[in-house]
């Protein structure tokens, strides 16, 4: 049964007593907490619960029990409450938050180094933070360096670092099958030759070129050239200028 406890609060001690003793089979139930904490404040301090003796106050405590609905032990924290501070207010739950170790600076600081190390694996990224603190003395590494791995991966999540992390994947040229690699089977008769590429290797201004070394797998007749680059419009016609020649005819 649910009813409103509006005006409730202004009974005097008899006729509480009377409401109690009346409705001993009748159990009342509240809806909300703050209107019936608000309530029991009023009630304890028109009765002026302090003041009263310890029949008057079981009586009292009985009475807000049957009014609200709330066992013994709920009232009772609330009549200590108000006898503490002269209020009955619901507590508010405050979570608890750690204190945060790892600064903004910090999360952008392990961004910079996955970036520059292309995201090595935990306990590697953790070698290179202590080797930066420990080793070259710098100190905006002092808190990374004493990390754990498992809190570095849980960093790697964090939003800041994701906002400042950029992967950037090269495009990477198509593949085009110029050739087939396999050895040459002649049978006994020249013009079958085995081919080989080295590169000269790259000078300060100026890309090193690439020579080509052909070999009759028969007659072990040799030729070498050179070309800027290894591709189809590079390496045909040199392919083509090395197979006219009578060396090989």
């Amino acid at each position: 049964m649910k009813i409103s406890v509006h005006e409730a609060e202004k009974l005097s001690l008899e006729e509480i007593g009377r409401f109690v003793e009346a409705s001993e089979g009748i159990r009342f139930e509240s809806e909300k907490r703050e209107p019936v904490y608000t309530w029991v404040e009023q009630v304890l301090c028109q009765q002026q619960y302090q003041r009263r003796g310890k029949v008057a106050r079981g009586l009292l405590r009985r009475y807000l029990e049957k009014m609200t609905g709330l066992s013994r032990a709920q009232v009772t924290r609330l009549i200590g409450r108000y006898v503490a501070s002269g209020r009955v207010r619901a507590t508010v739950y405050r979570r608890h938050r750690f204190v945060q170790r790892y600064s903004r600076a910090d999360i952008e600081l392990l961004a910079a180094v996955d970036e520059a190390h292309e995201s090595l694996s935990g306990p590697a990224t953790r070698r290179i933070l202590e080797r930066e603190y420990q080793q070259y003395g710098k100190q905006e590494y002092a808190r990374l360096a004493a990390i754990s791995v498992s809190h570095l991966y849980n960093l790697r999540q964090h939003r800041r670092y994701r906002e400042r992390r950029l992967n950037y994947v090269k495009t990477r040229p198509t593949a085009v099958s110029i050739g087939e690699r396999r050895r040459p089977e002649p049978q006994g008769q020249p013009g079958y030759l085995r081919v080989d590429t080295v590169h000269q290797g790259d000078l300060p201004a100026a890309k090193g070129v690439y020579h080509i070394n052909a070999v009759d797998e028969v007659t072990q007749g040799q030729i070498v050239a050179a070309t800027e680059r290894i591709s189809e419009a590079y390496l045909e016609p040199v392919l083509a200028a090395m197979g006219s020649v009578k060396y090989f005819v």
